[in-house]
């Protein structure tokens, strides 16, 4: 078997260090080597102890990250020279105040579609962003860092639990009672109520319920035996645009898999099918009944 084949990627802002003997004036050198040992100091004061060597060195790591998490989103070719213009014409505290923007928006985003108080506390919020900085931009020079692809996986999956999230605060604010202001949200839960509760028909959106207007929809279901795909249809069309890929994708899972709807055509009793749907709405289910 052939040894697998590793290619080395420095941080980008050291490659492009090694190219200014070549291609940068002293003065552009004297100049990115200021603002970088500013850059170093900054992060040390903020993010480390700025008293101790270890902190000295670990604020090097960082601005060495965050100024190539800067350099790899406002360059868009692979070629160094590219970077090193940047970086000469726009300055290294531009292009690190740039990646470190990326690292506090990525951090006010949603990384789980459970949603508590905490996640709007400023001192939580400043703790999820320092732990954030630390493991995006931790960069040793001389060592191979993912850091802007770690990046751009975590932004992916965090817009779409975003769009989740948003979905599901949509439909809260239109619950058939009157919006629902509870600051924690349980995403997934309110979603998955809303696709139980709209087979029925008539494109009532429940966002919230409890085992007695529940056990009122399994009665009405057995009753009348709706057509489940005309009450997701009548469902989507309430739904702005902006949410309907997520309730579609949705509706496509519990249409294969939801046990609560497969449920309700047996004769599995009220006990057994309320069971089941904490399993899908958890924290949005109400205790109405002693």
């Amino acid at each position: 078997m052939l040894p697998a084949i590793v290619i080395e990627k420095l941080p980008r802002l050291v490659r492009v260090i090694k190219l200014l003997p070549a291609e940068a004036t002293p003065d552009e050198a004297l100049g990115l080597a200021d603002e970088l040992s500013g850059i170093t100091a900054m992060v040390a004061e903020k993010f480390t102890n700025d008293r101790t060597a270890e902190g000295i060195q670990r604020a090097m790591l960082l601005a060495v990250g965050g100024v190539s998490l800067g350099l790899e989103q406002l360059v868009e070719s692979e070629d160094d020279l590219d970077a090193l213009d940047v970086l000469v014409e726009d300055g290294a505290e531009a292009v690190f105040q740039a990646g470190f923007r990326l690292v506090r928006e990525l951090s006010a985003m949603p990384e789980d579609s459970l949603v508590g108080e905490y996640d709007t506390d400023p001192i939580y919020a400043q703790r999820r962003l320092k732990e954030l900085f630390v493991d995006l931009c931790t960069a040793d020079p001389g060592e191979t860092w993912t850091g802007y692809e770690r990046y751009q996986g975590q932004l992916k999956q965090r817009h779409q639990v975003q769009a989740i999230v948003r979905a599901a605060q949509w439909l809260r604010r239109h619950h058939y009672e009157g919006p629902i202001n509870d600051p924690d949200l349980n995403a997934e839960g309110v979603i998955a109520l809303a696709i139980i509760f709209a087979v029925e028909g008539g494109a009532r959106v429940t966002a919230r319920t409890g085992q007695k207007e529940f056990e009122r929809l399994v009665k009405s279901v057995r009753k009348n035996k709706p057509d489940f795909e005309a009450g997701w249809a009548e469902l989507l069309t309430r739904i702005p645009v902006a949410h309907q890929a997520v309730i579609a994708e949705r509706i496509a899972t519990y249409r294969a898999h939801c046990t609560v709807l497969q449920l309700f055509k047996t004769k599995a009793t009220m006990k057994q099918l309320f069971a089941e749907l904490e399993n899908y709405a958890g924290s949005e289910l109400e205790a109405d009944y002693p």
